[in-house]
């Protein structure tokens, strides 16, 4: 065992299924070391199912917290003592943070976003976003968003499974942000997504093109972009 692990050390986790090719534990604990903080960051192999358990054992070993990835973040935000604004809206957490034995979980990937943006000197608050797609990633972005002051979301999706998400979404943010327009358009429909474009302010592609084997393909046309638009990827 490492010397740094003490008698005080606090304890983090990965909860998920599988959780073997994970990364996570190398990179916290290589930063926990380098900022010299006392803990350690271990994953766990849970399944859906475990999920109780292993938040009940959160709470008995006094965990200062942890992260949830697939399959379990869904079952996890039913089993939270309370959940963030973006958590409650999409029904998923993928951190954790025990106080004193109340869980409370969080979904972080719209603020990675947002936040990435502003490191970048751009301001989301009365912007009209474009996002391509309504997966995982796409949700907690548009999401996150909303609840940030932009001024218009417009959802491009493909009318597949995920379509039917986009559209719920965008019901649950109407009760939510009501101040935010927001839109669900077939991406099929390429004269809806040309204008939209030219009348964003920031651009999105949250879906798989891009990435291999799709990573020579684009889902908007070239002559749609312009020098003052912002793009994400």
């Amino acid at each position: 065992m490492e010397t740094w692990i003490s008698g005080t050390t606090g304890l983090l986790c990965l909860l998920g299924s599988p959780v073997g090719h994970s990364g996570s534990p190398a990179m916290y604990n290589f930063s926990f070391q380098k900022q010299k903080i006392d803990a350690a960051y271990v994953a766990f192999d849970v399944t859906k199912e475990q999920m109780p358990e292993a938040l009940n054992a959160m709470r008995l070993f006094k965990m200062r917290g942890g992260n949830v990835t697939m399959p379990c973040k869904n079952v996890a935000a039913t089993l939270m003592d309370e959940l963030s604004p973006a958590a409650k809206i999409i029904g998923a957490v993928n951190v954790v943070v025990n106080d004193d034995g109340k869980l409370i979980g969080h979904i972080t990937d719209g603020i990675g976003f947002v936040r990435n943006l502003q490191e970048h000197g751009i301001d989301i608050k009365g912007k009209h976003l474009v996002v391509l797609g309504a997966g995982g990633a796409a949700t907690a972005i548009q999401v996150q968003a909303a609840l940030d002051g932009a001024k218009q979301i417009t959802i491009f999706n493909r009318q597949d499974e995920f379509y039917s998400r986009a559209e719920s979404t965008a019901k649950k943010l109407a009760e939510a942000a009501p101040a935010v327009k927001v839109d669900v358009v077939q991406l099929e429909n390429i004269d809806r997504l040309k204008a939209a474009i030219a009348d964003a302010d920031i651009l999105v592609n949250a879906t798989t093109v891009g990435m291999k084997p799709d990573d020579g393909f684009s889902l908007v046309d070239p002559s749609f972009l312009r020098a003052d638009l912002v793009v994400a990827d």
